[in-house]
């Protein structure tokens, strides 16, 4: 179902983070507002991370950058 959302996980477990970030930034989608977020608590970037689970409909995660990176891929996967 988000087959290329999931593939930006995979690159971004890749260590490849702007090709993650340019499949997220594609999708106008909530669940790539998520992943948009995620990808930028890992960058370190709080702020743009704020506004994107603004734009996903989320606060923030309250786990680990793991965590939600694993709570990420179970929600694609369903």
């Amino acid at each position: 179902m988000h087959e290329k959302l999931t593939e930006a996980l995979d690159r971004l477990d890749a260590g490849e983070w702007e090709a993650a970030h340019d499949i997220a930034q594609d999708d106008p989608g909530p669940e790539a507002a998520w992943l948009h977020a995620h990808l930028h608590r890992v960058e370190g970037d709080e702020g743009n991370a704020a506004y994107w689970y603004s734009r996903a409909g989320r606060e923030k995660f309250p786990g680990t950058v793991e965590e939600e990176r694993a709570a990420l891929r179970e929600a694609l996967a369903g």
